[in-house]
């Protein structure tokens, strides 16, 4: 039995960001990731954060939307979003925007 270890470059992060000015009030992170299981992408969302002067104003929406639309765009045949399980109103709305509410995601801190 033998481990080969085959790096591949095909797979990279589309960054949004909301502004006001030099402000930023909220960001975004969509990452494109291709595997050799489905022709099509997959795509992670990360870092979906708004800062608290700002929050409930309709700007994670507009980012998540942004998102969703660029995975789209990008073929994704899925779109993955994390959430710690203490969270319970990210999961509702995430919940209340589409997503399903899938399993469990396993860490491991370095």
């Amino acid at each position: 039995m033998q481990l080969k270890k085959e790096m591949k470059m095909d797979a990279y992060a589309v960054k949004f960001t909301m502004t006001e000015g030099d402000e930023i009030m909220g960001r975004a992170y969509l990452y494109i990731i291709h595997n050799d299981l489905h022709e099509q992408p997959y795509g992670l969302l990360e870092d979906l954060y708004v800062e608290e002067a700002y929050r409930s104003k309709g700007l994670g929406n507009q980012l998540l939307g942004a998102v969703v639309k660029e995975a789209q765009d990008k073929k994704c045949y899925k779109l993955i979003g994390t959430s710690r399980l203490a969270r319970e109103e990210v999961h509702a709305w995430y919940k209340k925007l589409g997503f399903k509410d899938y399993g469990k995601e396993f860490r491991m801190n370095f």
